[in-house]
């Protein structure tokens, strides 16, 4: 069975970069290829330039890994705790001492730095867990679903930290399955599914893909097969579908053609129960690609 094939991107100092697909796509293996703990078949990984594997250690100290699992010591406080990976990442005493400070700023937790973190929230030992990955100040940083299962404000600080890392260098790896955090946060996305990259770019670039068609949504109820057929004849309708309960269109300006839309759908003997529309987004090109939506 093949997890990954062929799946490449690079990702520039000081932009964010995020990898998106459902589960199962091939994300968490194109991961554990790029931090160095899964061999690759073929292709190479470059860290600045640098090839990098599973057996490279000076191209391993340019990375931060940030996984969904916490790797901290609940009996020590913030502090020890990065000091402790600042001593596993052989940095010096002085540095320890000034990164150590530098972290717990960013992350927001200079004011609770001497506490033990075992009494912390699931949100403020997230941002502590991302101040790790940090500690030796990585030339890339992996942020693997940062903020699954955080409180909303613990939400804002990590995103807001993460936004002030890429403006000052750093190059960011970012996987999410919330859409809105990637529209927020990314310069670029790649979005993958089924082992390929199926589409990179921009927002822009990416929405572009699917037209900057509106999708308007009608649950209902009927020969709704025969309502789809009638809005097929309209001019604007670029695209039409249906099941049992749905009929989906995409048109260029929902606004101007709902109306008319909804009266073809009636006049084929359709009960309109409800009506959603949905201007282009990420998470319309991502269902577009994978017919799915980013939490599946």
């Amino acid at each position: 069975m093949v997890a990954v094939d062929g799946i490449g991107f690079s990702i520039a100092e000081g932009e964010t970069y995020g990898l998106l697909g459902p589960n199962g796509a091939g994300k968490t293996t194109s991961i554990a290829m790029i931090v160095g703990v899964l061999a690759r078949d073929a292709g190479d990984v470059l860290i600045d330039g640098q090839k990098h594997d599973v057996n490279s250690v000076k191209t391993k100290s340019l990375i931060g890994y940030v996984p969904q699992e916490m790797a901290l010591y609940p009996d020590l406080t913030a502090r020890q705790n990065l000091r402790f990976f600042g001593r596993m990442y052989g940095l010096s005493r002085n540095d320890i001492k000034r990164k150590t400070d530098e972290v717990l700023e960013i992350i927001g937790l200079a004011d609770r730095a001497d506490e033990t973190i075992g009494g912390f929230s699931g949100g403020m030992m997230r941002r502590l867990n991302i101040g790790v990955g940090l500690i030796h100040r990585p030339r890339l940083l992996i942020l693997d679903e940062p903020t699954v299962g955080v409180d909303p404000q613990s939400r804002n600080a990590i995103l807001d930290s993460v936004e002030q890392l890429a403006g000052e260098g750093v190059a960011v790896l970012y996987t999410t399955h919330y859409m809105e955090e990637a529209e927020r946060l990314c310069d670029r996305v790649g979005i993958v599914d089924k082992g390929r990259m199926q589409a990179e770019g921009t927002r822009r670039e990416l929405v572009a893909m699917v037209g900057e068609h509106d999708r308007v949504t009608l649950t209902a109820e009927g020969d709704l097969a025969r309502a789809a057929a009638a809005l097929r004849e309209m001019p604007e309708a670029r695209q039409v579908s249906h099941d049992e309960s749905r009929i989906e269109l995409m048109v260029p300006e929902a606004g101007v053609v709902l109306a008319r839309a909804l009266h073809e759908v009636t006049e084929a003997g359709v009960t309109v129960r409800s009506v959603e529309v949905r201007e282009p987004d990420l998470e319309a090109v991502f269902l577009h690609l994978t017919g799915k939506a980013l939490r599946d």
